[in-house]
C-alpha cells in the first residue's frame, strides 16, 4: 500500500487519532511496538488559527515517530484551509481531516461526524484543503449520520474525486457514537467498489490480533486502524503484527513486563507534563489497560491508582500488584 510517497508493508496497522490519548509519548510507544503509522490528537482549525497555545502544542512531532499524520477538524472552509497550511509547516507526512468525531461539542456544531449532515460542505472543505497544501491529504469519517442515512458508498467516491490519497472509515454512524458493533460490511463495500482506487483503511472494534486478521481477510482493506484497543495496551501492535506474520498468537509475557510498560508510559507523560499533569494524563491508560481485566477484587486497587497524585505512591501500588494478587507471571 502507498499513500503519497510513503510505502507500507503488507497489511499495515495504524494507531487511530484519539483526543487526550495520542500525544507524542504514546505515539512513540506504539511505534516501538510496531504501529506502521501514528496520528496526532485532533486539532481544532478554529483554535489553531487563533494561535491557542495548547492547540499549537499538538503540532509537535518527532523524527522517530514517522510516518506521522496531523489530524484537523472544523466546519468553515477558510479556517480549514488556513489551519491546513499551518499544519503543513510542522512537516507531517500526511494531513488527515477528521469528519468522524461523534462527541456533541464537535459533531453538534457541525464539525467532525456532524459533517455527515452536510456532505456537500464536507466535499467542498476537502477539495479546498487538498488544493491548499503540498502534502498528501486523507480523510477519516463514518458510515453516515444515522441508520437511515448511511451515505458512505456514494460519498467515498465524491471524496476520492477531491484528490485525497486515502480514506479511513469507522464502521458506525454518528448516532451510534461508540455503542453497538462496528459494521464492517459497508467498509468492505467501499473497498470493493470498482470505482474506488485510493487505499481504504478500516477502523472500529479491533481489539485482538484475530479480529484484525479477520477484517483484512473479509473486507480486503488496505490497512486497519486500532483506536480504543490500544489504550493502556500499546503492545497490541506487536501482538497483531506477530499474528499477521505467523498465524499464531504471541506468547504472553510475565505480568511484570506489562507493568513496566505502563510505568514507562507514566514516566513519559510526567517528563512531558510534570508529575501531576503526567499522572492525570496517564489515568485513562491505567483505568483501561487490558492487563488488569479479570483480576478479582481489583476495583479498590484501581481506585487507589487513579486517585494518587504522587508518582512514588503510584509506582509503589503498581510494583506491589504481582505479590498482592499472586501474578508474578501471566
Amino acid at each position: 500500500m502507498k499513500i503519497g510517497n510513503i510505502n507500507f508493508s503488507e497489511n499495515p496497522v495504524f494507531l487511530a487519532p484519539m483526543e487526550d490519548v495520542t500525544d507524542m509519548g504514546f505515539r512513540l510507544m506504539c511505534k516501538r511496538f510496531g504501529a506502521d503509522m501514528v496520528y496526532t490528537e485532533f486539532v481544532s482549525s478554529d483554535a489553531l488559527i487563533r494561535h491557542v497555545n495548547k492547540t499549537q502544542a499538538k503540532l509537535t512531532i518527532s523524527e522517530e515517530e514517522r510516518p506521522v499524520a496531523i489530524q484537523i477538524y472544523g466546519r468553515e472552509v477558510d479556517a480549514m484551509v488556513e489551519a491546513a497550511k499551518i499544519c503543513e509547516e510542522a512537516s507531517p507526512d500526511i494531513l488527515d481531516i477528521n469528519f468522524g468525531c461523534p462527541v456533541k461539542k464537535v459533531a453538534g456544531k457541525g464539525a467532525g461526524s456532524g459533517m455527515m449532515r452536510t456532505p456537500e460542505l464536507m466535499v467542498e472543505i476537502t477539495a479546498a484543503v487538498v488544493k491548499a497544501v503540498n502534502i498528501p491529504v486523507t480523510v477519516k469519517t463514518r458510515l453516515g449520520w444515522d441508520n437511515d442515512s448511511k451515505i458512505i458508498v456514494e460519498l467515498a467516491e465524491q471524496l476520492q474525486d477531491t484528490g485525497i490519497q486515502a480514506l479511513t472509515l469507522h464502521g458506525r454512524t454518528r448516532a451510534q457514537m461508540y455503542s453497538g458493533e462496528a459494521d464492517w460490511s459497508l467498509i468492505g463495500a467501499v473497498k470493493n467498489n470498482p470505482r474506488m482506487h485510493i487505499p481504504i483503511i478500516g477502523n472500529g472494534d479491533v481489539t485482538t490480533p484475530e479480529i484484525c486478521k479477520r477484517r483484512f481477510d473479509e473486507t480486503g482493506v488496505d490497512a486497519v486502524m486500532i483506536g480504543r484497543g490500544s489504550i493502556g495496551g500499546p503492545w497490541i501492535f506487536e501482538e497483531v503484527k506477530h499474528y499477521l506474520a505467523t498465524g499464531e498468537l504471541m506468547p504472553k509475557k510475565e505480568f511484570t513486563w506489562y507493568l513496566d510498560v505502563l510505568k514507562d508510559l507514566v514516566s513519559r507523560n510526567i517528563a512531558h507534563s510534570g508529575e501531576r499533569g503526567g499522572i492525570i494524563h496517564s489515568r485513562r491508560h491505567l483505568a483501561g489497560s487490558p492487563v488488569f481485566k479479570g483480576i478479582p477484587d481489583f476495583k479498590k486497587v484501581r481506585v487507589s491508582m487513579l486517585r494518587t497524585e504522587s508518582v512514588d505512591d503510584l509506582f509503589a501500588i503498581i510494583d506491589n500488584l504481582p505479590e498482592q494478587f499472586g501474578l508474578a507471571t501471566n
